[in-house]
């Protein structure tokens, strides 16, 4: 018998992801994530403990837009995650939205530094690993922290995001609500807080009352609160965090000039002691996205991926009208072409509402050493879909860089639960030296537009200079000329220590200024979800 007779046909190459000596459970997973059009690449599959390298685990690039949840412990890598799926998408030409909240993701922008670790995993997952650095723009809250400053004005803030920053209650954000409803109807600018101060001192003032009786009126004691609260926020330095220029979110939607996306890093570590705020003030420039935007429908791929992280702090003590206003701006800023990814360490630190938006997954280890743990672990299981795997045992064993993935497919559908052993980041997986960050920073086109803080004139301002137009006889004049008023007599006890603010609006005049204020751009003045202003850009 001949050599030909007896050694069996070589067997036809596979196609990579084919996998033909797979496991058959193993092979129906891989199968779920061989996707024709352009896609991430996050990983491979693992598979009773063995890592299958020819089963490439994938996220369709069209399908970023649909939001997306990565959860784990603490030290699971998460980070690395979020700067993986980062560098994938400005690479193909999408700009990227992340939250440095503690300082570690400006590695980005310089090429990673190749070592044992990372050759080892390339190896496992069959990456072709290169250094590389992405475009990257670096912005800080209020200019505090290392970055580009990012501010927003106390009106196109809005009171239902004000409210949560100064931790309102439902009776007292309502009551936030009529003040700025009642500025817009004047036409009285609010640019910074000591703007918002002086108007809400007037409506509690003598004078001030009869003008929200339309309006459903505001309480001595309210306001009072709300005052208390203004004041304690700027006594921690959160006065900076207001004003102008304004931040421009169109500047998040860039590209570098080689076409790869920028990568936008809100350096946070200088804030990461006021949580309330910057997880407030990136739900500002979410609703800002969304507030501009033309509708887009299902595109090729998405105008930015916007990383919201430590989410969970979002939705602590928020109220229903704050809960209510997030499912919608999520659920509806998809078809602007906006995809949304939360980061937190489980599933159920995002209200229901908003994690059914969420289409596609990626669920490192959890931990289980308490009742409350194992609870949790028992609730993040619920919200997989059907899998061969046992996932409580499996998500309590990942290793780092280690997760549980599904995404949408192409068609819109979730695929097969899969374990991943994920793909290295081939940025610095590190924050880059304090010099060079600030280097880039000052090289930055934008720093000049938004580097100094202006204080033109605003509602505040207006006031100041109506109280000091005095008539010959001492009377105060009203305002654009025409006969003057004739100044309220104020008791002698009341007298005694008024601030500025007292002084300027506890007066008569002030009506009049505020009546004269309610012209067409008070009137045009219009909120939408989330209360912000929309602006005309």
């Amino acid at each position: 018998m001949s050599d030909s007779e007896t050694m069996p046909p070589a067997a036809a190459p596979e196609a990579p992801g084919s996998a033909p000596a797979l496991p058959e459970e193993a092979l129906e997973i891989a199968s779920g994530y061989a996707f024709t059009g352009p896609a991430l690449d996050l990983g491979a599959l693992l598979w009773d403990g063995a890592c299958l390298p020819d089963a490439q685990v994938r996220i369709p690039l069209p399908m970023l837009n649909r939001h997306g949840l990565v959860a784990g412990a603490t030290g699971t890598g998460k980070t690395k995650t979020l700067q993986l799926i980062a560098e994938q998408l400005s690479a193909q030409g999408v700009p990227v939205f992340l939250a440095d909240v503690k300082g570690d993701v400006s590695g980005i922008s310089a090429p990673g530094a190749e070592n044992d670790k990372v050759r080892g995993r390339a190896a496992d997952v069959h990456q072709e690993w290169t250094p590389t650095g992405f475009p990257a723009e670096f912005y800080a809250l209020g200019g505090i922290g290392h970055g580009v400053p990012v501010r927003a004005t106390v009106t196109d803030f809005g009171p239902l995001l004000l409210s949560k920053v100064l931790q309102l209650n439902q009776t007292q954000e309502q009551s936030l609500g009529l003040i700025f409803h009642y500025a817009d109807q004047k036409g009285l600018e609010l640019v910074d807080l000591k703007d918002l101060r002086s108007v809400v001192t007037f409506l509690t003032s003598d004078e001030g009352k009869p003008e929200l009786k339309n309006i459903g009126g505001l309480s001595t004691a309210t306001a009072g609160v709300i005052l208390r609260s203004l004041t304690a926020f700027e006594a921690q330095g959160m006065a900076d965090f207001f004003g102008e220029p304004e931040f421009d979110t169109a500047d998040l939607l860039r590209t570098a000039p080689d076409g790869r996306g920028v990568v936008s890093v809100l350096e946070l570590p200088a804030v990461q002691d006021k949580p309330a705020l910057f997880s407030t003030f990136l739900m500002w420039l979410l609703a800002d996205l969304f507030h501009d935007l033309p509708e887009v429908g299902d595109a090729d791929k998405p105008k930015l991926v916007f990383f919201f992280d430590e989410a969970h702090l979002l939705f602590h003590d928020a109220s229903k009208a704050f809960l209510d206003s997030i499912t919608q701006t999520v659920r509806l800023i998809r078809s602007k072409g906006v995809g949304v990814f939360f980061v937190t360490q489980t599933p159920k630190d995002v209200p229901a509402d908003v994690l059914a938006q969420l289409g596609n997954r990626v669920q490192h280890a959890l931990r289980a050493f308490t009742p409350e743990d194992q609870k949790a672990l028992k609730a993040t299981v619920k919200t997989f879909p059907n899998s061969p795997y046992d996932l409580e045992e499996l998500l309590t064993g990942l290793g780092t860089g280690e997760a549980v993935v599904t995404v949408l497919s192409e068609k819109g559908a979730p695929t097969p639960v899969a374990a991943t052993r994920l793909r290295a980041p081939e940025s610095l997986m590190g924050p880059i030296e304090t010099a060079a960050l600030d280097a880039a920073v000052a090289a930055s086109p934008l720093h000049g537009r938004y580097a100094q803080a202006v204080d033109r004139e605003s509602a505040y301002e207006k006031l100041e200079a109506a109280r000091g137009a005095k008539g010959p006889d001492g009377t105060t004049a009203a305002p654009g000329g025409g006969a003057p008023e004739p100044q309220r007599k104020v008791p002698k006890a009341a007298k005694e220590d008024p601030s500025v603010v007292e002084q300027v609006v506890g007066s008569g005049m002030f009506k009049s200024l505020a009546r004269s204020l309610g012209t067409q751009i008070g009137r045009e003045i219009t909120r939408s979800i989330f209360g912000t202003a929309r602006r005309k850009r």
